[in-house]
């Protein structure tokens, strides 16, 4: 599915520069940024009445350079993450919508799990991402006790009531923030975030999704004007044995779009996994999601929650 200039990698295909991962792809797209910049950001930023913990410059956050594919720097942990038995040290964070293990992600297009190559990550919206149109991908370990407590609560729905209290004692929040696609000629942008969290021996990721407006970069046969169609977005957890993965239903469907709407644990725009010894398989995705019947917990304020 690629066109000239593609390289393919250990998953597909991938756009770079020279003298990082392959010479750039041009496809006739001129890169005008959606929104001026806003400057240094001096308090943390969320989505009001979302499921979103606090980022941005204000809580201590990096970001990811803005670039087309770009990724973070490999990020020494303070703490193992264990991931479906593996223990983890490093991580990268990609534009791409992707926490990787091992190496990073630069691929634009989502392929269905599991994947060959041995490529542990953790895709909260794979898709083709490109932050020189706009946006902020953000990232930080932390130990705050705040964070932890809500961690905790949120956590709590998928603990075994017969099992000691896993206890969090360190998190790692990655959050995409208003990220626009790739090729894109409108102004929509999607919001997301993952939260990796250990006491060094369980270990948990929640998947948080705020506004979600497009599944699809043009490279992927998206619409430039809605980011629609194509091959849309994926979203779960291959586990890098190339046999046990997760998909959260929708993925690479239309019905991606609706992630927000949807939930494992009765929050909306909310999926909470265990993964340290995480081995759920399931087929390939094609259903769409089923929406949240019956009574809902209220959704927290990422900000007044803490």
């Amino acid at each position: 599915m690629g066109t000239m200039g593609d390289l393919w990698g250990p998953i597909g295909p991938y756009r770079g520069q020279w003298g990082s991962i392959g010479p750039y792809r041009d496809i006739g797209v001129t890169v005008f940024p959606l929104y001026p910049e806003g400057g240094p950001i001096s308090a943390s930023r969320s989505q009001k009445g979302s499921v979103l913990y606090p980022f941005g410059y204000g809580v201590g956050d990096a970001t990811t350079p803005h670039e087309d594919d770009g990724m973070s720097p490999e990020i020494p942990l303070t703490e193992t993450f264990s991931f479906y038995g593996r223990p983890y040290r490093s991580l990268y964070v990609n534009n791409n919508g992707v926490v990787s293990f091992g190496t990073g992600v630069p691929e634009f297009t989502p392929h269905p799990f599991p994947l060959d190559g041995h490529r542990p990550f953790v895709a909260p919206y794979w898709a083709d991402v490109d932050t020189r149109l706009g946006g902020d991908v953000f990232y930080r370990e932390t130990r705050d006790p705040n964070v932890l407590n809500r961690v905790r609560r949120d956590i709590d729905p998928i603990t075994d009531p017969i099992e000691p209290d896993p206890k969090p004692t360190w998190a790692f929040i990655a959050t995409w923030d208003r990220v626009p696609f790739y090729g894109a000629a409108s102004n929509k942008v999607n919001t997301f975030q993952a939260v990796l969290a250990t006491n060094g021996v369980t270990s948990f990721i929640i998947l948080n999704y705020g506004d979600i407006e497009w599944t699809t970069g043009i490279a992927n046969q998206g619409d430039p004007h809605t980011g629609l169609g194509g091959i849309p977005a994926q979203a779960g957890f291959n586990s890098g044995d190339d046999v046990h993965y997760y998909n959260i239903p929708g993925s690479r469907t239309a019905a991606i779009l609706r992630i927000n709407q949807t939930s494992n644990v009765g929050i909306r725009g909310r999926w909470v996994f265990r993964v340290d010894e995480f081995t759920a398989t399931e087929g390939p995705p094609g259903s769409p999601p089923d929406p949240i019947t019956g009574p809902q917990n209220p959704i927290e304020d990422p900000i007044t929650s803490l």
